[in-house]
C-alpha cells in the first residue's frame, strides 16, 4: 500500500470569550490506499474537528496549523481557497453524521448529486444523471431514476445516508471521511451501511477515515485505530493489537466498558471511567488523563508526554513502560 494522506503535528485552536480552546493538539496519522483508519474517542475529543481540518472547512474563529498535511503527495496547507475547493468532492469527500441537515431540503436528490460531477468534471447533464443513477443503484437504492426527482424529506434516514454515500462517490475520490455516518440509524440499517461502505471501499480502492465512539464498529471495519482524548492522539495501532493489548490507560478504560461474550453475566455492571474530561481551554501541562487515571504519578502533572513509538504502527502517550501498561491491563481483565 502507498500513503494517501499524511498528517503530522496538526493543531486547531478556537478563540472563545473564555480563552483559547485547544481543540486539536499535536495530532499525527497517515492513511494508506485501501485501508480504514478509525478515529475513536468520547464526544468532544476532537475527532470531527480533525476531519474538518483535513477538509479545511473549520468553523469561523478557528485557526489550523500543522507541520504537514498532504494528500497524494500534494501539500494542502498552502493551497488557495479555489484550489482547495477543487479537491473537496473530487479527490476527497466527506459523509456527514446527519444526512437530513447535510442535504439541501430545497433541491431534489438528482440536483444535488448531479451538481457534484458537473462542478468537478464539467460533465453534461445527461452524463451526470447517468452517473447518479449508477451510484444510487450501487448503494442499494431501487428505482434510482425515480428517486432523483424526490426531495430529502421524502426519504427515510437510511435512504438519505445512502444518498450521501453516493454523492461522496460521484467523482471517484481517493479519500472518504465518514463522520459517525450510522449514529442516527437503527441497528439493522447501521449494519447495512457498514457493509456497504466496506464493499464500496474495496471496489473503488479508496482510503477511509471512519470517525466513531462505537468500539463494536471499530472491531468490524478498522484496519488501524487512533484513540483520541481531549484533542490528542493517545494511542495508535493495528486494530487487533489495540483490542487485545491496549497500552494507554484511557484505551484500557474504554475496552473495560464493553461486555465480553461468554464472560460478562446478564445484569453484571460494566466498567466505567471515573471523573470528567478536563477543559481544553487555556494552558495545560502534563497528561490530560491524569485526573481520571488510577496509575497517575507526580511526574504526570508536569512532564510533557510525547508519543512513545513501540513499532512502525504502534505508539502510545504515557510515562509508564510498555511492560507496565500490559501488566496493568492483565490485572484489570482479571
Amino acid at each position: 500500500m502507498t500513503t494517501l494522506l499524511n498528517i503530522r503535528a496538526l493543531y486547531v485552536n478556537i478563540s472563545l470569550s473564555a480563552g483559547m480552546l485547544h481543540a486539536v493538539r499535536d495530532v499525527s496519522f497517515h492513511v494508506e490506499r485501501g485501508e480504514t483508519l478509525c478515529l475513536v474517542g468520547e464526544s468532544g475529543c476532537g475527532k470531527s474537528l480533525t476531519a474538518l481540518a483535513v477538509m479545511d472547512i473549520l468553523p469561523s474563529r478557528s485557526v489550523r496549523w500543522a507541520e504537514q498535511i498532504t494528500l497524494e503527495g500534494q501539500d494542502l496547507q498552502n493551497l488557495k481557497d479555489r484550489h482547495m475547493s477543487d479537491l473537496r468532492g473530487s479527490r476527497m469527500a466527506m459523509i456527514f453524521q446527519e444526512p437530513m441537515t447535510s442535504l439541501n431540503p430545497c433541491y431534489t436528490i438528482g440536483n444535488q448529486l448531479e451538481e457534484t460531477l458537473r462542478r468537478h468534471r464539467s460533465a453534461s447533464r445527461r452524463e451526470a444523471r447517468d452517473r447518479a443513477v449508477f451510484l444510487l443503484e450501487k448503494v442499494g437504492i431501487t428505482a434510482a431514476g425515480t428517486r432523483l426527482k424526490q426531495y430529502p424529506h421524502q426519504l427515510s434516514g437510511g435512504l438519505r445516508q445512502r444518498v450521501m454515500i453516493a454523492m461522496s462517490l460521484m467523482c471517484g475520490p481517493a479519500l472518504i471521511i465518514a463522520d459517525e455516518p450510522t449514529t442516527a440509524l437503527d441497528v439493522t440499517i447501521q449494519a447495512q451501511i457498514l457493509s456497504l461502505l466496506s464493499s464500496l471501499q474495496k471496489e473503488f480502492g479508496m482510503g477511509m477515515i471512519f470517525i466513531t465512539h462505537d468500539l463494536g464498529i471499530v472491531a468490524r471495519i478498522a484496519t488501524r485505530v487512533a484513540v483520541m482524548y481531549c484533542g490528542m492522539v493517545v494511542e495508535t495501532g493495528v486494530v487487533g493489537e489495540i483490542f487485545h493489548s491496549p497500552l494507554h490507560p484511557y484505551t484500557q478504560g474504554l475496552l473495560a466498558c464493553l461486555p465480553v461474550p461468554g464472560k460478562t453475566r446478564p445484569g453484571e455492571h460494566l466498567g466505567s471511567i471515573p471523573g470528567m474530561v478536563p477543559t481544553p481551554i487555556g494552558d495545560f501541562s502534563g497528561c490530560m488523563f491524569r485526573n481520571r487515571c488510577s496509575h497517575a504519578m507526580e511526574e504526570c502533572c508536569h512532564e510533557s508526554i510525547e508519543l512513545y513509538r513501540v513499532s512502525v504502527e504502534r505508539a502510545y502517550r504515557c510515562l509508564l513502560s510498555k511492560e507496565t501498561c500490559l501488566a496493568n491491563h492483565m490485572t484489570q481483565k482479571d
